[in-house]
């Protein structure tokens, strides 16, 4: 099992007020899965996302990424999963407008020590798989925001994770685009093996992934598929 999420509950506390963002839920995936976690604004899945992709911390219960207890990885260690293990891909894009494409790409490697030569060829390639090799030396703002995704996507390839994790990932793309991007991730998954976690409040997108997993007020109410 890649990932394990057992009784895991999140309490923000804001002055004397509690905001209870995930209520003992329990999530399990297997390696090459295509789950869409689909809930309303609010409902707690990105939450459940960022501990998913340990960039949050659980306030109780325990979650295991590939075996590993994360509670009990230090920093550092935290980092590499963030950075080897795990892709992200938001609404926003955050690329660097300065930057090319095949730079914005090769960044995670920069972080990672790859030397430049490796760094441009694995670039290269995750460009390859999102179609856009061809823009390799455009800045974003040369290039059209379905684009400016796939370059997102390809930064999230780079380092050749296990996880892809996107984050309302069409949420600034006209409809014919998303559809596109979400066609990509479907590829991805199916031919690259890569397991993909797509959070949603669109349950036509959600349809997409071969399971759905509805989240409302920070519990889990239905999970269908495989």
């Amino acid at each position: 099992m890649l990932i394990e999420i057992e009784n895991v509950s999140k309490v923000y506390r804001m002055g004397e007020n509690e905001v209870h963002a995930l209520r003992q839920v329990n999530l399990s995936v297997d390696r090459g899965a295509s789950v869409a976690i689909v809930g309303p604004s609010g409902s707690g899945k990105s939450t459940l996302m960022n501990i998913i992709g340990c960039l949050d911390t659980p306030s109780s219960g325990n979650y295991r990424l590939d075996g590993t207890l994360v509670s009990r990885m230090n920093d550092d260690a935290l980092a590499a999963v963030r950075n080897r293990q795990i892709g992200f891909v938001f609404q926003t894009f955050n690329l660097l407008p300065r930057q090319s494409a095949l730079e914005n790409v090769a960044l995670p490697l920069l972080y990672a020590g790859v030397s430049r030569r490796e760094r441009r060829e694995m670039a290269l390639e995750a460009l390859r798989k999102v179609d856009l090799a061809d823009r390799a030396h455009h800045k974003p703002a040369e290039l059209s925001g379905g684009q400016r995704q796939r370059v997102a996507i390809a930064r999230a390839l780079v380092n050749r994770p296990s996880i892809l994790l996107a984050d309302e990932p069409t949420g600034n793309l006209d409809q014919k685009v998303g559809r596109e991007i979400i066609a990509l991730f479907r590829r991805l998954n199916e031919q690259e093996g890569v397991t993909l976690i797509l959070v949603t409040h669109d349950r036509e997108i959600a349809q997409n992934a071969r399971r759905q997993v509805e989240i409302i007020d920070g519990a889990i109410v239905s999970d269908r598929g495989q």
